[in-house]
């Protein structure tokens, strides 16, 4: 299993861009987590996907960019 988990929900533009800065990053393999029909998932992340988190529980919230993307995986 992955070490990273992008939250996100369906038809959202921001979780689009998100998708382009990991791209971009060559971001290593990572699960997305759909949040859309999850009540404890919509309850904690709602409006603030996407929203990337790692194994060791930390989260790197929207918007980020390739740097901070770099710097979070280490």
């Amino acid at each position: 299993m992955s070490p990273f988990t992008l939250f996100q929900r369906d038809d959202c533009h921001l979780c689009d861009q998100a998708l382009a800065v990991l791209a971009e990053a060559r971001f290593p393999d990572f699960v997305s987590v759909w949040i859309d029909d999850d009540e404890g998932l919509e309850a904690r992340y709602g409006a603030r996907v996407p929203v990337l988190r790692r194994g060791d529980g930390m989260e790197l919230e929207w918007p980020f960019d390739v740097g901070a993307v770099r710097d979070f995986a280490g």
